[in-house]
Order: C-alpha cells, then sequence, then structure tokens
C-alpha cells in the first residue's frame, strides 16, 4: 500500500464468483479462496493461472474461511459446520452437518486461546439472534441467544478473548454499543442460554447521533466507529469516530465526504477504509485513559512520552504532511507522528531547529521564491536529522504545491538535483512525476524512470505515449542522458552515417537472402530492412528508460492497448531495430550503461503485439515490418535450433574423449545427424 504497487493479481473466468475473501495460509504460504460457493482454490504467489491451480469441489457451501497465525485455517460453512481444511481436503466430498437449519450466518471470528483455535458465530432467524461457540480440538459446540432489545436489532459484531473470557460487542440500530460476556470454559449442558447485554457506549454527543455501520476494537477503553454522523436540523455527514468507552466520550472524529463502502479494517495502529474509490490509510495512536484526556485537558509537559491523536481537523484537500520531531525540541516530544496541512495563512515564522518539519513547510507556504528555495536547500543539508528520506519526500511535496498553485513555477534545477543525488522513490513524492508529464519535462521523466522503482504501470504508459509524441526537433534542444544509446546506435548527421561493428552472428548473407539482408560497406551499417534506427538519439534514450521500468504485464497491458496506432508502429520499429542489433553480437548484448537486454526488448515487443495486433496487422505500413520480424524470428530459431545440435555432438564427443585410453592410439569417425 505504500508503495502504490500491486505485488499480484489473480482472476477467475468469466461468470464464476469468488464468494468470500481470499486468506492466506500462514504455515504453507499459499492462498485460499472460494468459487461458486463450493469450489476451493489453492495457490502461491509464483502461479500465475487460477485455473491451473489445485481445486477441490466441497459437498456444502462454504461462508467464511478464517485465517489463524498460528495455525492451520478454519473453514465454516453456511450450514454451521466447521472444519480445519487439513482435515477438510483429506475427503473434499465428506458430509458436512447442518447445524443452525434456518438461520442464518451475519458474522464470524476464529482466534486462538491456549493452543486451541476458537470460533464464534452470530446467526439471525425471525428476527432472533443466537451466537455460536466452536472449540475444534474439544469438539466442543455452545449456542446462545441473544437478549433482544426492543425496536433495534443488531447490526454489526466483534469480538476479543482474555483470561478464558469472549468479550462480544454489538453494534445495534438504537445508535448504542451493547457489551456480552461468554466464558469460554462451559460446563452447563444446556441446550440453549440467554445471554444478558450490558450497555457499553451511547454514539450521542451534544445533540448529535452516530449511525454507525462497521466498528473495531482498538484498546480496552477505545473503539472507532465508521458511520454517517447526525445533528438536528442538519445533513448527515459520512464520519471516522474514536471513542472512550470509559469516560463515554467522542475522542475524535474525521469527516468522509466522498462516501465510504461502510467497512472498516485495523492493523497494527492504521485504519484501512475505501474513501471514494481510494484505499485510505490513516495512522492512529490511543492515549492512556484518563479524564484529562477525555476531555480534551491533557497538557503535554505533563505526558511528554503520549503521542496523541492525529488532529483530523485540520485536514484540507485530503493532503498529508509528515512531521518529525526535532531531537534538540524537548517542548514538541509529545507532538503527533502525523502534522495535517491547514488552510490557514502560515503563521509567524518560527526558526527550523525548534519546530518540525510539517511545520516549518507550512511557515513557507506563500514565502518568496528565493527565499523558499533557500530554506529548503538549508533543510536539506541537515544530513543527520531522524528521518530524512521522509523530509526530502516533504521537500519535493512543498515544490510540487507551489506549481500547483503558480502554473508559472517550475524549479526544474532543483527538482533534477534531488532526485539525481538522493535514493527517493514514486511513494515518496507521488505528484513529482504527474507534473513532470505536464510540463514534458523529458530529462527529469528519464531520471525518474531509471532511478525509481516503484513507480505504477499507468505512469509507464503515460511516460511512453509523452516519449513517442514529442518530435524529434524539440528534443534535438533538450538536455537528455544518451549513455545508453551512443555505444550501440545508428543515425544520420547532414547525410553523414557513423560506421559501427558487426559480428554476424552465424548467418550466410548469400544463403539467407529470402530472410534477413545485412549490408555493410565502408560508410554505413544498416539494419535487416535497410533502415536507419526509426528515432533519434535523444528519443532513443527516453524509450530506453521505459523499457529499464519495472512493471506487471497484468497491470501495464490495460494502458498500452490505448497508445495510437501511429505510436505503436513506431515504437515496434525501435524495438525490432534493438532485437536486430542485439543478434548481431555473440553474446546479444547491447554496449553502453543502461542499455536495454535482449529479455527487455523481447517481453515489450510481446506485450506491445499482444496489445495491438488486430490493429498491427491492418495497417499497411506495419504489414512489412512485421513480416520482417516473423522472418528474422524463424532465422534465429533455425539458427539455434543448429547451435542446440552442434552442442549434442559436442558433448558426445567430450564423453567419448574421457573414455579413450590415453596410452591407445585409434581413428573415430563422428556422425553429425
Amino acid at each position: 500500500v505504500s508503495d502504490q504497487k500491486p505485488l499480484g493479481c489473480w482472476s477467475v473466468k468469466h461468470g464464476q464468483i469468488i464468494t468470500c475473501p481470499v486468506v492466506c495460509n500462514f504455515e504453507t504460504h499459499e492462498y485460499i479462496a472460494v468459487q461458486d460457493d463450493k469450489v476451493l482454490r489453492i495457490w502461491k504467489n509464483k502461479d500465475i493461472n487460477l485455473d491451473k491451480v489445485f481445486k477441490a469441489t466441497l459437498s456444502a457451501d462454504v461462508y467464511r474461511i478464517h485465517s489463524l497465525s498460528n495455525g492451520g485455517p478454519v473453514v465454516l460453512f453456511k450450514g454451521g459446520g466447521v472444519r480445519t481444511l487439513d482435515v477438510l481436503l483429506e475427503a473434499p466430498q465428506q458430509e458436512i452437518e447442518n447445524i443452525i437449519s434456518d438461520e442464518v450466518i451475519k458474522w464470524s471470528e476464529a482466534f486462538t486461546e491456549g493452543q486451541q483455535p476458537v470460533l464464534i458465530f452470530a446467526t439471525e432467524k425471525d428476527g432472533d439472534f443466537f451466537v455460536y461457540v466452536q472449540k475444534l480440538k474439544m469438539d466442543s459446540l455452545h449456542k446462545y441467544k441473544l437478549e433482544q432489545q426492543e425496536l433495534s436489532k443488531p447490526l454489526s459484531f466483534t469480538a476479543y478473548i482474555k483470561n478464558q473470557m469472549i468479550t462480544l460487542l454489538c453494534l445495534y440500530s438504537n445508535d448504542a454499543v451493547y457489551k456480552v460476556l461468554i466464558p469460554l470454559q462451559q460446563n452447563t449442558e444446556e441446550e440453549e442460554q440467554i445471554l444478558s447485554k450490558s450497555l457499553l457506549l451511547n454514539l450521542s454527543v451534544s445533540g448529535s447521533v452516530l449511525k454507525g455501520t462497521s466498528f473495531v476494537v482498538l484498546d480496552k477503553d477505545h473503539i472507532a466507529v465508521l458511520g454517517s454522523l447526525a445533528a438536528s436540523g442538519e445533513e448527515s455527514k459520512e464520519c471516522l469516530t474514536i471513542w472512550n468507552t470509559k469516560f463515554q466520550t467522542l475522542q475524535i472524529s474525521k469527516e468522509l465526504p466522498l462516501g465510504t463502502s461502510g467497512q472498516l479494517w485495523c492493523y497494527e495502529e492504521k485504519f484501512f477504509f475505501t474513501h471514494g474509490k481510494v484505499l485510505t490509510v490513516i495512522m492512529y495512536k490511543c492515549e492512556t485513559s484518563s479524564l484529562a484526556a477525555a476531555v480534551g485537558k491533557l497538557k503535554d509537559s505533563q505526558t511528554p512520552d503520549v503521542s496523541s491523536f492525529v488532529n483530523w481537523n485540520t485536514l484540507g484537500d485530503e493532503e498529508l504532511v509528515v512531521s518529525f520531531q526535532s531531537q534538540q525540541s524537548v517542548a514538541l516530544k509529545s507532538e503527533s507522528k502525523m502534522t495535517l496541512r491547514s488552510k490557514r495563512n502560515a503563521v509567524a515564522k518560527v526558526q527550523p531547529d525548534t519546530v518540525s518539519v510539517g511545520q516549518l513547510l507550512l511557515n513557507l507556504k506563500d514565502a518568496p521564491t528565493t527565499v523558499f528555495e533557500d530554506e529548503l536547500r538549508q533543510l536539506m543539508s541537515k544530513a543527520q536529522m531522524p528521518d530524512f528520506q521522509a523530509t526530502i519526500g516533504c521537500v519535493i511535496t512543498a515544490l510540487i504545491n507551489r506549481c500547483k498553485t503558480n502554473p508559472k513555477y517550475y524549479p526544474r534545477s532543483f527538482l533534477l538535483q534531488i532526485v539525481q543525488t538522493r535514493d527517493l522513490s514514486y511513494s515518496l513524492c507521488p505528484d513529482l512525476m504527474a507534473v513532470a508529464l505536464e510540463k514534458k519535462d523529458v530529462h527529469l521523466l528519464q531520471i525518474c524512470l531509471q532511478r525509481f522503482p516503484d513507480i505504477p504501470e499507468e505512469i509507464t504508459y503515460a511516460c511512453l505515449k509523452v516519449f513517442l509524441s514529442i518530435s524529434e526537433a524539440y528534443l534535438q534542444r533538450v538536455d537528455v542522458n544518451l549513455e545508453s544509446v551512443i555505444c550501440y546506435i545508428d543515425i544520420e548527421f547532414n547525410n553523414k552515417e557513423v560506421k559501427t561493428e558487426i559480428v554476424e552472428n552465424g548467418f550466410n548473407a548469400e544463403r539467407e537472402q529470402d530472410i534477413w539482408d545485412t549490408k555493410i560497406t565502408k560508410e554505413t551499417h544498416l539494419t535487416a530492412d535497410g533502415e536507419f534506427c526509426p528515432v533519434g538519439p535523444q528519443k532513443a534514450a527516453l524509450l530506453n528508460a521505459v523499457l529499464h521500468s519495472a512493471y506487471s504485464e497484468t497491470f501495464l497491458l490495460p494502458h498500452l492497448k490505448n497508445l495510437p496506432a501511429q505510436q505503436a508502429v513506431l515504437f515496434l520499429r525501435y524495438l525490432y531495430y534493438l532485437y536486430v542489433k542485439c543478434s548481431e553480437k555473440i553474446n546479444t548484448t547491447l554496449p553502453g550503461i543502461r542499455s536495454p537486454t535482449i529479455n527487455q526488448i523481447m517481453d515489450w515487443m510481446c506485450l506491445l503485439l499482444d496489445a495491438h495486433f488486430t490493429v498491427m496487422v491492418m495497417l499497411p505500413e506495419a504489414k512489412q515490418l512485421l513480416s520482417n520480424l516473423h522472418k528474422f524470428v524463424r532465422a534465429q530459431v533455425r539458427f539455434y535450433s543448429e547451435l542446440n545440435k552442434i552442442e549434442g555432438s559436442l558433448r558426445e564427443l567430450q564423453r567419448l574423449n574421457h573414455q579413450k585410453d590415453p596410452h591407445t592410439y585409434s581413428i573415430e569417425v563422428l556422425e553429425l545427424i
């Protein structure tokens, strides 16, 4: 998530549906999915095609698979039956008992208590709610009925286990959270017990009521609730809130104007939820629960080691500026790890040695350009400051934000200096390449493609499109690094050709006349189709930077299909040119620094043909190119086929030499077939 980079993608065939969340088996490092309710799919990260991975059809519909960090996955069926994955795979068609008859499962969760997996699930039937607790190793199942609440019903559940006691929290439709205690050690023989509940929290404050949709437990005194906050006479607004259950107070809230899916996850002090079409991740830190903290009167000097909540109230335009504490400043030791950008005017200037990076950038927001850049350079010169890499990311973000507010401002040399001298990544400064694309700063884009390891495929495609669309005349006037092309490219300068060396890779020019025609003169070296490099050295160097960038074929291919036909043909001609140049060398390696490898050239050529094969076949100017490419590849296949035959013969000869007695003389005939 932090690198904005997909690590893997798998899909089922059209018409098939994944019917419950995919989980990971931590023991075998495998993924487990359920397709069409009954079909188990199990695969590893290296697998590509789901159709070819392990498949098992079960005898009953699956509700959910739960993964335990220190045990195997547990499978819960819609009829209430429970099996461990290992037991289920031994006999996939084994009969699964139906425990809950006409009840419908609404929620489930799995835990490990004392090396024993415990599964809890809640069901509903005709307005009544039931809770089941299953201990798998002991094969014990207990059923409970939730005490009814007039005119309200449970909307969401969550639970945790501590000291052999299950604490079940229920979010009800009457805007309240109730707590239910269930002892894990249950000896009673009663078939069904009534669970009494106690009020934990009312979700109302100062006349406003929170209509919750989901919630998570943060610690023993805090919960987070996602829902719509409505005040009397006002329109409801979706919010993420944190509540103190000990003192019944709303700790903090964050408005979500773009809406959410109603789902909230929490992992390692980070919230995960969808905001509009974006997965949003927000850090949080719970204070020690005290009355002073609950009413907002906690003093920094009294609790120097406590991190406060993120100050969401100052969030503007969804921009976050990371704030770092100064080691010399005692007064700021309790400052939050995240400082949010405010729309207010910058406050009076404070010395940078006593303020955070975020506050310093806010102070410089309206400063003159010269002062602004000088202060940023001074900030970057502090090489010993903590979290230096993230500080550089904040500096670039500040420069980009000024570019957005002032279209005439673009510190090209400053940005180039930072990117060339610092080890950065796309995720540290995601808007940098977008602005460079808008300004058509090809040199900066080239450096970013060479140095950033985590560029999204959409940005890689945008760079390729810009490089192919810019005219050669324009590129001759800009500064581009040519070190990847200068050692091999064939170009014309005022009708004067550049001489280059060629080593024919096992071909007889006369014999292979119908396959590819290599023409060598004292003045020129032409490619197989009798042409020079189809692009100039500047454009070739830029395209080489694209070829070197990391990508996932699954995510790049949809973007590549949008490449205009003429640009696709030009790009294919250049790839064909590189392919021929690689094949001229015995080691199939192009000279120069950061020159494309034969594998990169072939991968991009295959991608381009996959994306535009129909267009290539229909375009007249592409037919000859495809024909030449076909002939050349056929010749290469024939050539390497002959090499394979020779390799087998040489190995046989080597084997015979090892068997021969060195003191005897003989004449042997080895026939090559």
